[in-house]
């Protein structure tokens, strides 16, 4: 309805967005460049974020733009999982049938990855989503399932991403060993005052929109109420412009965006 109203050729606060459109940030920027290093010097990963702030769409970016004759990108996002459970969906990521018992699982695993790399010269660039929601035991698993040569050696590139809850278990001693080997850390912030407005403008314009619907009041609500967090960004802009547009509202300002937050209750 809002698209008609405000001559959008499209939803710009829609996430299903090209990688290749997506909004160059602070954090997306900082992302890309210890992603790119993972890449080039392998090992255990960790990128922390709040609910939608951008992780998975990092990610996603990171593996559409993967070269396939050097990577093989392998995405789980289901980590609520037993151990033998993780194992099978691990293997079945590799190309590989799953064996029945764990100690035959883990030797596929290993000789998966092992093959992938020394042989095939691909590195498989392995990325475990929602790792904050990881049982006990798959963490306690994960230091052993990519110990390779007596752990003198990684062939793989493990990327754990989740939310920043997964802090406190890493914190445990029985996670030592685990927070031992992870080489690269980062912590999403969210975007700035000034990204925001760039975001949300930037967005009206590539959807067709050359007016200035919302105004800085509104943008600085948007960004009061959301945090600088995109998922929320978005949820909020959306609801903003159809707001305005039932009350036939050319222009999004401060009340319009308080006002939509409240019905929508984000």
């Amino acid at each position: 309805m809002f698209r008609q109203h405000f001559e959008l050729k499209y939803n710009p606060f829609d996430k299903e967005i090209p990688t290749d459109k997506l909004f160059s940030s602070r954090d997306t920027r900082e992302l890309d460049s210890r992603l790119k290093y993972m890449l080039d010097n392998r090992g255990i990963c960790l990128i922390v974020g709040e609910p939608g702030s951008g992780k998975s769409t990092g990610l996603r970016k990171l593996t559409d733009n993967l070269n396939r004759s050097l990577y093989k990108p392998c995405y789980l996002p289901l980590t609520t999982l037993t151990v033998k459970d993780f194992y099978q969906a691990m293997a079945l990521l590799l190309g590989e049938t799953p064996a029945f018992r764990k100690i035959l699982l883990f030797r596929q695993i290993q000789d998966s990855i092992q093959n992938l790399y020394y042989e095939q010269r691909i590195t498989p660039v392995i990325i475990i989503d929602e790792i904050h929601m990881a049982p006990m035991q798959i963490l306690d698993d994960l230091r052993l399932l990519f110990n390779f040569k007596m752990d003198s050696a990684n062939p793989f590139v493990l990327i754990l991403a989740g939310q920043p809850q997964i802090r406190n278990k890493l914190a445990l001693n029985t996670c030592y060993p685990l927070r031992q080997r992870i080489s690269m850390r980062y912590s999403m912030q969210g975007l700035t005052l000034e990204e925001t407005a760039d975001y949300c403008t930037s967005r009206l314009k590539i959807a067709g929109c050359m007016n200035e619907v919302f105004t800085p009041s509104a943008l600085t609500a948007i960004h009061t109420i959301t945090g600088g967090i995109l998922r929320s960004i978005n949820n909020i802009a959306i609801a903003s412009l159809m707001y305005s547009t039932v009350r036939k509202m050319q222009v999004v300002n401060e009340e319009t965006v308080y006002q939509a937050n409240i019905e929508t209750g984000i």
